[in-house]
C-alpha cells in the first residue's frame, strides 16, 4: 500500500527537497505541496492524504492550528520543525499530532518515520523523547522526604548546612537529646550511614 503525503512548509527549498526524498520511496507517493497552514488545511480536504508533514513555523496559519484542523478530516500529523523545546513538543502532541521530528533528521530515518505515522505508530525525535521521558519521571517520582515529619526536615536542613547537635537545638529551641533522636530517625528512615550522606543528599532535595 502506497503512503499518500503532503509536505507543508513556508520554505520553497525545504519543501520541494522533502518532496522529493519522500517519492522517491516507491513506498511513498507525495501528492500535494503547501506554502503555509491555511494551504495546507485546504489541501489536505482536497486530497485527503494519509500523512501531512508539516511545519511548526508558518504565515498566516501556524503549524498547531493546521495540525488541529487536519486532524479533524482524518490525517495523520507528522511535525517537521526547526524547534527542539519541549513546550512545543507537548503543543503539538495536544493538538493530534503522531509525530514530532526536527528538520536534521536524516533522510531514511525521515522516510521511516511517515510510514511509522501512517500505520499508526508516534514518532519523537531520539534526543527529545529521552528529555521527556526524563520529565515524566521527575513529574511522577514520589517525595524522597515524604516519610519525614516537618521537624525532622528541619533538623536535616540544618544538618545539611554543617551545624552540629547542640546549634541545631539552640536554632530549633529545643533538646539536644530531641535533635540527636530526630537526626537518628532521618538517617534510619532515608537508610543513611552517617550525616555526611544525609548532608549530600538534603543538599540536592532540600531548597
Amino acid at each position: 500500500m502506497t503512503v499518500r503525503v503532503l509536505v507543508a512548509d513556508d520554505h520553497q527549498l525545504m519543501r520541494e527537497g522533502t518532496a522529493a526524498l519522500l517519492g522517491a520511496d516507491e513506498r511513498i507517493e507525495v501528492v500535494a505541496l503547501a506554502r503555509d497552514g491555511r494551504e495546507a488545511i485546504a489541501q489536505a480536504d482536497r486530497c485527503a492524504p494519509d500523512v501531512v508533514l508539516l511545519d511548526l513555523n508558518m504565515p498566516d496559519v501556524g503549524g498547531l492550528e493546521a495540525c488541529a484542523r487536519i486532524r479533524e478530516a482524518g490525517s495523520e500529523v507528522l511535525m517537521l520543525t526547526v524547534s527542539e523545546q519541549e513546550p512545543d513538543l507537548y503543543a503539538a502532541l495536544r493538538v493530534g499530532a503522531a509525530g514530532y521530528l526536527t528538520k536534521d533528521v536524516p533522510p531514511a530515518e525521515l522516510i521511516e518515520a511517515v510510514l511509522a505515522v501512517a500505520r499508526g505508530e508516534p514518532r519523537i525525535a531520539p534526543a527529545m523523547a529521552s528529555r521527556m521521558l526524563v520529565e515524566l519521571g521527575r513529574a511522577t517520582a514520589p517525595d524522597p522526604l515524604e516519610g519525614l515529619s516537618a521537624r525532622e526536615r528541619d533538623v536535616l536542613a540544618l544538618v545539611a548546612e554543617g551545624l552540629r547537635n547542640r546549634e541545631i537545638a539552640e536554632r530549633l529551641v529545643i533538646s539536644e537529646a530531641t535533635v540527636k533522636t530526630h537526626v537518628r530517625h532521618v538517617l534510619e528512615k532515608l537508610r543513611f550511614r552517617n550525616r555526611a550522606e544525609a548532608a549530600a543528599f538534603a543538599a540536592r532535595h532540600l531548597t
